[in-house]
């Protein structure tokens, strides 16, 4: 499981709380550091909600036409990723609330 990870972002630091307190193993994702894992792109980008809309700003979430489109914000510009997000099995889940994490572990 990779979990992408703001040790800033409370949201993050609980959904991470959640899932050390259920021992599961975790890649963590530091992304605004790294990048997002490029193999997780398209998945993350079919997520809804995924970009931050007051960090893209008004001009990127227009331009936002396709998947594709997110992809390439994703990749150019990581801290747009709504956080946390936890990926597991080809599937995704942004953990907001922190709790929707556990959806890919129980």
């Amino acid at each position: 499981m990779r979990f992408y990870h703001n040790p800033r972002c409370s949201k993050s630091r609980q959904a991470l709380a959640l899932l050390e307190e259920r021992d599961v193993e975790l890649e963590i994702v530091r992304y605004l550091d790294v990048g997002v894992v490029e193999e997780d792109l398209v998945l993350l980008a079919s997520l809804e909600g995924i970009v931050r809309k007051k960090e893209a700003g008004a001009e990127a979430m227009a331009a936002l036409q396709s998947q594709d489109d997110i992809v390439a914000l994703l990749r150019l510009n990581p801290k747009v990723l709504e956080r946390p997000v936890l990926v597991a099995n080809g599937q995704a889940v942004i953990g907001r609330p922190p709790e929707d994490v556990l959806k890919l572990v129980e």
